[in-house]
């Protein structure tokens, strides 16, 4: 009988976690504004190096194309796909990797999480 209420009190707790990490997660989707994310894309110049979808001009081949970025395991070959990193590895993408043709484009905080906000879209 005491094993299963530890068990259980296991299982409410983790529930508990899930929840609040659920709450926060969407809490992030709500802040980011995907449409914005497209402008951004466009304005700071992504498709002068990438293909992607929905932003006018971005015919870039220097960079990958970023249709379905959102599915791919890495960023830059070096830092596991997640939408925390994926921020990240556009406001500093040299602090990953030094050797990266990318360039440091000073992106701000919210600027990043919109144009992550769009690029996760694009599954």
């Amino acid at each position: 009988m005491r094993v299963t209420r530890r068990f259980e009190k296991r299982g409410l707790s983790l529930f508990f976690v899930l929840c609040v990490l659920t709450a926060c997660s969407k809490q992030e989707s709500v802040s980011a504004n995907a449409e914005n994310g497209r402008l951004l894309l466009r304005q700071f110049g992504c498709g002068a190096c990438h293909r992607i979808p929905g932003v006018a001009d971005a015919q870039g081949n220097v960079g990958p194309p970023l249709a379905g970025v959102a599915r791919r395991v890495y960023l830059g070959g070096v830092l596991p796909n997640s939408r925390e990193n994926m921020a990240r590895w556009i406001r500093s993408p040299k602090s990953f990797d030094p050797q990266t043709a990318m360039p440091e484009l000073q992106v701000g905080e919210e600027h990043a999480r919109d144009m992550v906000s769009y690029l996760y879209t694009l599954r």
